[in-house]
């Protein structure tokens, strides 16, 4: 489990309910503060591995702060708060945010709430690296397919063969692929 987390809520005791809860679950640093802003301020010169931000609070509420935060780091960031309006939910869903915790809170509910947290972020960020890694393929594959074509215009071979001169040219010299579609594309064949 992750080791560090931000609090803010603006009402010290439930801090000090929820520090205390988060020390028994195995917390070590645990960054606590009162207002929004401070909270974004602390959590971009801390770097927690989530926080937990409580909805109405003086200046910038909870949902502005974890937006703002979310702009520098990919942390779960879940909410606590009394209010449970349409209004506030619809906010909340459309920050990003991993969790939507009410107050009063019981310990039994923060584990499950932090671990699903931590997994939908998880989850997220391996399916952002699956789609850059898409995107860079269909980027290459462009590439390979737009030098193909130029290799059959050039010598007028099939597909297939134009494909496979392309093979066996990368496997000669030891490049991808993609290397020696670059270089047909530059010399022009």
């Amino acid at each position: 489990m992750s080791k560090s987390i931000l609090i803010c809520d603006d009402e010290p005791l439930i801090r000090m309910n929820l520090k205390d809860m988060l020390t028994n679950l195995g917390f070590d640093q645990i960054y606590e503060c009162g207002e929004g802003a401070k909270a974004v301020e602390m959590a971009l010169s801390t770097f927690p591995d989530m926080a937990i931000l409580d909805v109405v609070m003086p200046g910038m509420d909870g949902i502005s702060a974890a937006v703002e935060i979310r702009k520098k780091l990919k942390i779960p960031i879940m909410l606590l708060t009394g209010a449970c309006d349409s209004e506030t939910i619809k906010r909340a869903t459309a920050s990003g945010i991993a969790a939507y915790l009410t107050k009063p809170l019981r310990q039994q509910d923060l584990l499950p709430a932090i671990q699903m947290a931590l997994q939908h972020v998880e989850e997220v960020e391996e399916l952002k690296e699956k789609i850059d890694d898409l995107q860079e393929f269909i980027e290459n594959r462009k590439v390979i397919e737009k030098a193909k074509g130029l290799l059959m215009g050039t010598t007028g071979v099939s597909e297939a063969e134009a494909y496979r001169v392309m093979q066996k040219t990368a496997m000669d010299k030891r490049r991808t692929l993609l290397q020696v579609a670059n270089k047909i594309l530059q010399e022009g064949l």
